[in-house]
């Protein structure tokens, strides 16, 4: 049997490239041959087997982009040599209540690629038809990745959030999600406020294209969004839940803070201010596969793009320590071919 390298978590806490046989689709699957994958924080989940229900070993990876290069039964209109990505979500069922009103993110049943089963850290890999997204021409697969699942988190929850063009949007945090989140934004035409530690981001958020920052390690991020008339929608992309925190009392009448940025410590929250100005928070999860072709043809359209940085998949450990500590600009791809 013909073989392929994968990184994979044989026990938890570490990656390792090893040797594995490629692996054959099954009915209603394809097989796709990966030419990027993105490095996610949430791989975290895979490599520290978070879940106990995830089975080592495993290859983590759900901001694949490859090409189809062998197909099962039963996967039309899928084809061999179609460009496609996989996500973070990986299949449903199709039959749990979520998936009968047709909001398949939610379902009960979810898979996710690189936790359920092997995902893009490797030369080939198999996925279920239905979680196929279909990649433009205009871009390379090492820009679609990461539009995969950084991408479509952040354009999915702006353009849900309510907000109208011209109305202030602010983004919390300048990384992995909130550089795209501020060029999304601004793109979409609002009025865009990045939210950062430290006057040495304020030129990248500009580049961005915000039209204004806020130094939330000097400046009181609620009073600031205040003075400018309060924030239509904050877009949390910080992991932390006191800086979330403290952007609420920026926010506007019928403001919306929308969390896109995990912390397993609670947050603190004056509970009038929701009540006398019909402010709300609410989570958002990524999308179902059709959000992310709309997340990949606005980009294309619009010129957003992640800044990246590529790494063989012979480095593939090191490309996930990389992310993990945090001195990634902004997002790591894997480029296994």
């Amino acid at each position: 049997m013909a073989k392929m390298r994968s990184a994979q978590v044989r026990k938890p806490g570490g990656l390792e490239v090893v040797q594995v046989d490629v692996p054959e689709p099954e009915a209603g699957q394809v097989r796709i041959r990966v030419e990027a994958c993105g490095v996610c924080h949430s791989d975290s989940l895979t490599v520290n087997k978070v879940f106990p229900w995830i089975q080592l070993p495993r290859t983590p990876g759900h901001e694949v982009a490859g090409v189809i290069d062998a197909v099962g039964a039963r996967v039309e209109p899928w084809k061999v040599g179609q460009r496609v990505g996989v996500g973070w979500h990986g299949g449903h069922c199709g039959t749990c209540e979520s998936c009968r009103r047709g909001d398949f993110v939610t379902c009960r049943n979810q898979k996710i690629c690189g936790i359920s089963y092997d995902g893009g850290y490797a030369e080939y890999m198999v996925a279920p038809a239905e979680a196929l997204v279909s990649i433009p021409a205009e871009l390379k697969a090492i820009e679609a990745g990461p539009l995969l699942c950084a991408g479509i988190t952040v354009f999915n929850s702006l353009r849900n959030a309510g907000a109208r063009a011209g109305d202030l949007v602010a983004v919390l945090g300048i990384g992995g999600l909130g550089h795209l989140g501020v060029q999304f934004a601004a793109k979409m035409g609002y009025r865009t406020i990045a939210l950062a530690r430290g006057r040495d981001k304020e030129s990248l958020a500009r580049q961005l294209g915000a039209h204004g920052y806020i130094d939330t390690a000097e400046q009181d991020p609620g009073a600031e969004l205040a003075k400018l008339g309060g924030a239509r929608v904050i877009l949390a992309t910080a992991t932390s839940s006191k800086a979330m925190s403290a952007t609420m009392s920026g926010l506007g009448v019928n403001g919306k803070l929308f969390i896109l940025g995990a912390d397993v410590e609670p947050m603190s929250i004056s509970t009038l201010p929701l009540i006398m100005q019909r402010q709300s928070v609410q989570g958002w999860p990524s999308g179902a596969p059709k959000d992310s072709e709309e997340t990949l043809a606005f980009s294309a359209m619009s010129g957003v793009r992640a800044m990246i940085e590529t790494v063989p998949l012979s480095q593939a450990p090191q490309a996930y320590e990389r992310m993990m500590s945090g001195k990634a600009r902004f997002r790591v791809v894997i480029t296994p071919q």
